[in-house]
């Protein structure tokens, strides 16, 4: 009975008990920008989004998995929301970007997977696109699938992702508060020679300001030298691009995806998303030779949502003017650098193929530094 009890102790303190890398870098009081985060601090405070993860950790070698960014609850296709891309470094396997780059809009959600498993991830958007009985006449659809290499940690040759996968984090897809670092697309990456992932962040502009919110979420795995609100962590940790051998090549990628409900249409949103990179500049990226970075930004408005089928041939719809974006571009760079650092911050260590095993990033070495900066949150 003694151990009947013992156990039942342990299960109860052990919600309470949480581990540095279950938090955001905001939860130490440490502030990234001037812009207040909305209530989750992540995409999802972006009225509409939902955000799902499949999870795939097996034996020793297999460490991947899949991200599923919905910007609605409704059928997408029939529904397109406006949206742009941005390709900061195209090293990278972005399927679906030229149509978005042409006609301005997004018509599935966004799937974020390993490079080898995009075709894979794509066919799975075909078949929940015609999983509506409103597209049973559709005879193209537009998968939109993002991707980073996740080869050191996991074994990507395998090909270890199914439609399955793919169609189980789109039903998973929720509301509130998402699940970062080692989930998802996120599970096999690493970032400035630690432990990578996903992260997510969110700014909410002040009512005089319109109040629109902004969110961004990151797969990180890439390098450079680690930045936290201009603290240079990775020079003081001697980790960083060219410092040893597992950073001897800052390649990788980061896949970007930004989401507001502010009005706007396909050419401001594209001026949105180049504002990410500025975000992902300030975490010490470096855009790589080998790296694809890439942004996604779409609006879900619903009064700039584009129909599939209209009988007008005029389109009218109130859009932001360009004098109205430069606090969207704020918060956009703000919400990605932090996004980026969370990435870290809850991301663990993880060994891997081959027995490859990549540490976590030391947060309170880096809580020590940081102070030692006056950068305590204090």
């Amino acid at each position: 009975m003694k151990y009947l009890y013992l156990l039942l102790f342990v299960l109860i303190l052990a919600p309470i008990t949480l581990s540095a890398q279950d938090q955001n870098i905001r939860d130490y009081g440490i502030e990234i920008g001037v812009l207040q985060p909305g209530e989750h601090n992540a995409i999802t405070d972006v009225q509409g989004v939902r955000v799902g993860h499949q999870t795939i950790i097996e034996g020793n070698n297999i460490r991947t998995g899949v991200t599923a960014i919905l910007p609605h609850g409704g059928n997408i296709f029939q529904q397109k929301v406006p949206a742009a891309v941005y390709v900061g470094n195209g090293f990278g396997k972005l399927a679906g970007s030229t149509q978005i780059e042409e006609l301005g809009n997004l018509e599935t959600p966004v799937i974020l997977t390993n490079t080898l498993s995009v075709p894979t991830a794509a066919d799975a958007l075909i078949d929940y696109t015609f999983s509506f009985s409103e597209n049973d006449n559709v005879y193209s659809v537009n998968s939109v699938v993002g991707e980073t290499n996740d080869g050191y940690l996991n074994d990507i040759r395998g090909r270890h992702i199914s439609k399955s996968n793919v169609l189980d984090a789109i039903d998973n897809a929720k509301s509130g508060e998402v699940e970062q670092g080692n989930v998802g697309a996120g599970t096999g990456t690493i970032a400035f020679g630690f432990k990578g992932g996903i992260g997510t962040s969110s700014r909410k502009l002040p009512e005089d300001l319109g109040g629109y919110s902004v969110g961004a979420l990151v797969q990180s795995n890439f390098g450079g030298v680690l930045q936290i609100a201009g603290v240079p962590i990775g020079k003081e940790v001697d980790q960083y691009y060219l410092s040893d051998e597992l950073n001897k090549t800052p390649n990788g990628s980061c896949m970007i995806i930004v989401a507001t409900d502010a009005p706007l249409d396909a050419r401001n949103l594209k001026r949105l998303a180049k504002r990410a990179m500025l975000g992902l500049g300030k975490t010490g990226g470096i855009a790589s030779n080998g790296s694809g970075d890439y942004v996604i930004a779409f609006s879900t408005a619903e009064s700039v949502r584009v129909p599939y089928r209209s009988d007008q041939d005029f389109k009218k719809q109130d859009v932001l003017r360009n004098s109205a974006m430069s606090p969207l571009f704020m918060a956009v760079n703000e919400a990605t650098e932090e996004a980026i650092i969370n990435s870290l911050f809850h991301a663990e260590t993880m060994t891997g193929r081959d027995g490859h095993t990549v540490e976590e990033l030391p947060v309170d070495e880096v809580l020590k530094i940081m102070e030692k900066y006056g950068k305590d949150g204090e």
